[in-house]
């Protein structure tokens, strides 16, 4: 599996943008899929995991109630939807698949076998 993330860019302080992961190469329905973020100098950090039916998702403390991960297997596609941007949000952005993550252990990079190129999310104040 080959992911592809993109969507990224400039916005203001409450607005919105919506992260696409498109994926080829593979069974996108037997991945975990997860979104995480990386600030300069920083350890990457989770954001968002969603399971294989799309039936169970997780969100970081930090982000709860503003983002929203889906996807779409029919798609080949898992989505980041952001909404009331916060400066703090300001990084790269990551998606990442596991073919073994599951719930318990979806917030471990190392849980996840491919990852996407990531896309720069830059937020002003």
């Amino acid at each position: 599996v080959q992911l592809q993330a993109f969507g990224g860019g400039l916005v203001q302080a409450g607005g919105s943008l919506r992260l696409s992961c498109v994926t080829s190469g593979g069974a996108f329905s037997t991945y975990g899929m997860g979104w995480f973020r990386q600030f300069p100098g920083k350890e990457r950090e989770f954001v968002a995991y969603i399971s294989r039916t799309g039936s169970s998702t997780s969100h970081a403390d930090s982000v709860k109630g503003r983002f929203a991960i889906s996807r779409d297997n029919a798609k080949n596609s898992v989505w980041l939807q952001m909404n009331s941007l916060k400066t703090e949000d300001t990084a790269v952005y990551y998606c990442a698949g596991g073919s073994t993550v599951e719930m318990a252990t979806r917030r471990a990079p190392s849980k996840y076998d491919v990852w996407g190129q990531g896309t720069l999310v830059t937020v002003s104040s």
